[in-house]
């Protein structure tokens, strides 16, 4: 089994600010921007890309956490593991534009439990797609608007995001066999 450090803490830092800048550039004339991460490395995302914004945009960003454990598609079979840690969503997402973020897009499924939970709660005037990493192999017809970082993976192999606020570390890894 192989580890390899595809962005270190600066390049993960840039890749957040390239996703901050385009998000501003489209957002930038919007009311109620919220932010909303999916647990646990993207509730983390969206906080720091909630502060960078908020000086570029001169407005408060709503922040939340969203956990997708019953949203899931697997989650009856699953539901003796899963551990339901759920959201903290202190505003209405409802009529305004929501960003949900995500450490890694991978088939989709998780996006699509993400807009389910997100639904449930209010019906936003728009949701956008923001990812530290696009690693490709989608089972469902979803894409990010905003990405860090394209990673050409096998199926293999896994990309874990590690960050400060979780790991003590601020990086991304490429797991598994080599391509």
């Amino acid at each position: 089994m192989t580890e390899e450090v595809i962005m270190d803490g600066r390049s993960l830092a840039e890749a957040l600010d390239q996703i901050r800048t385009s998000i501003a550039d489209r957002f930038r004339n919007a009311t109620g921007l919220g932010l909303i991460g999916i647990r646990t490395r993207g509730e983390y995302l969206a906080r720091r890309l909630a502060a960078a914004l908020e000086p570029a945009l001169t407005m408060r960003i709503a922040v939340g956490a969203l956990d997708i454990t019953v949203h899931r598609d697997d989650f009856d079979a699953l539901q003796e593991q899963i551990k339901v840690k759920g959201s903290q969503i202190d505003f209405d997402p409802g009529g305004r534009p929501i960003v949900l973020v995500d450490d890694v897009l991978y088939t989709g499924r998780s996006v699509r439990a993400a807009i389910d939970a997100v639904m449930a709660l209010g019906r936003p005037s728009v949701i956008a797609l923001a990812v530290l990493v696009d690693r490709g192999y989608r089972e469902l017809p979803i894409r990010a608007d905003f990405v860090g970082r394209e990673v050409a993976t096998t199926r293999e192999q896994k990309v874990r995001v590690q960050l400060e606020e979780v790991d003590g570390v601020d990086r991304v890894l490429l797991v598994g066999m080599p391509a």
